[in-house]
């Protein structure tokens, strides 16, 4: 009678349990699904002398999830670096990107690694995005041997030559006429790559922009000027710097589009429309509408030149990370806890990286000349007296 029971019992939970088990495993994966998605941008693109691209996306499961991580861990990596600037162990300048991590993931998206970037001082996210890793980074950061240039650039010179990342550049504007030459070389090479040289608001109004676009055009470089335009030059907003505002205007025979910058779908369309238009006719510009939550640097709190209700409306209405992860509720991708899962291995990621850069050691000082001279020139260095030979160089 008590194993009847038992058996009945058992196939009734058998019963239950199998239309469950049937639902869960036609449930979509939450990493491997490719089955096409098809998504309108937030806004519509706004365009100069160019025929906008579709505001319909194409897209997958699987990159809307890779675009929730790779968004998460940027914005994760960045709140660290605040928290290990404040404890001195981060010094120097050191600019963050929350904010505007959906330029450099949905670039990302669009393009191969075979194109090349060029960027300015905020450029720890580019260089995430191009397949540096977080150890690389925080050793940078803290100025040790394991860091992506040996410790011996810090936040603002970041590089990645397997990955044609030229930079990181501190002098405002000054990788711009360097990303139109690396266009230049792509051009002479006929490899049919691009260039993407990027750079604010702040920079826009820099006479070498106009010099190298100008040359760009004149010789139908596949250049595409990024201008990350987060509305804000150091303190300085972008209406009290620049009589023209519409930055993708300013290119006068070079045409242009204004993109939603913290939409990364919207980016992704208007980097590949840029690669395209750029490679048959010449530069383009792109302006990417974006906010950073940070202050211009860490010496800069943020708040003195805006509001903080300012900030927090950009961020209940406009957040790249929570717009991702809204796309993927809506469209039953993963659930709310998965999407945590992911935030939480973004942390723990993040946290064993920064204990490994604690432990590499500082740059040897034979380090300050390498890199420097030409080799095999037998080159001395001196003490300040210049009557101690310290070292020969190789």
């Amino acid at each position: 009678m008590v194993l009847s029971r038992v058996s009945t019992s058992s196939s009734c939970s058998a019963a239950v349990l199998k239309p469950l088990a049937t639902a869960l495993s036609l449930r979509r994966s939450i990493s491997t699904d490719t089955t096409p998605l098809t998504i309108e941008t937030s806004v519509p693109f706004t365009s100069h002398q160019c025929e906008p691209p579709s505001r319909s996306v194409e897209t997958t499961p699987k990159e809307l999830l890779s675009f929730f991580h790779d968004m998460a861990r940027m914005r994760r990596m960045e709140i660290a670096a605040d928290s290990l600037y404040k404890s001195k162990l981060i010094r120097g300048f050191c600019h963050l990107y929350d904010g505007q991590e959906a330029v450099a993931v949905g670039m990302e998206a669009a393009i191969t690694k075979k194109d090349c970037i060029i960027t300015a001082y905020r450029d720890h996210c580019t260089f995430l995005g191009r397949g540096g890793t977080l150890l690389e980074i925080f050793g940078e950061l803290m100025g040790r041997q394991v860091g992506c240039s040996k410790g011996k650039g810090g936040s603002m010179h970041f590089y990645k030559k397997d990955a044609n990342f030229y930079g990181g550049h501190g002098i405002v504007g000054a990788q711009i006429p360097l990303g139109c030459g690396l266009a230049f070389a792509q051009k002479y090479s006929k490899d049919e790559t691009v260039t993407f040289a990027m750079y604010g608001d702040g920079a826009a109004n820099q006479g070498q922009l106009f010099e190298a676009l100008n040359i760009a055009a004149l010789w139908d470089l596949p250049a595409i000027l990024v201008c990350e335009n987060n509305h804000y030059g150091m303190g300085t907003a972008e209406w009290r710097a620049a009589k023209s505002p519409a930055y993708y205007k300013r290119g006068d025979y070079a045409p242009g589009l204004k993109v939603d910058g913290m939409d990364a779908l919207a980016v992704k369309q208007a980097c590949k429309f840029a690669k395209e238009h750029a490679l048959k006719n010449g530069p383009i510009i792109l302006e990417m509408d974006t906010y950073r939550y940070h202050g211009h640097s860490m010496s800069d709190p943020g708040s003195t030149y805006r509001t903080r209700d300012e900030i927090s409306g950009v961020r209940q209405e406009r957040d790249p990370v929570e717009r991702v992860r809204k796309l993927i509720l809506t469209h039953d991708l993963a659930t709310e806890k998965e999407l945590k899962d992911i935030e939480k291995e973004v942390r723990k990621e993040v946290d064993d990286a920064i204990a490994q850069a604690k432990e590499s050691p500082m740059p040897e000082p034979s380090e300050l000349f390498t890199n420097v001279y030409s080799k095999g020139m037998g080159v001395e260095s001196f003490g300040a007296d210049r009557k101690e030979v310290r070292a020969t160089l190789p």
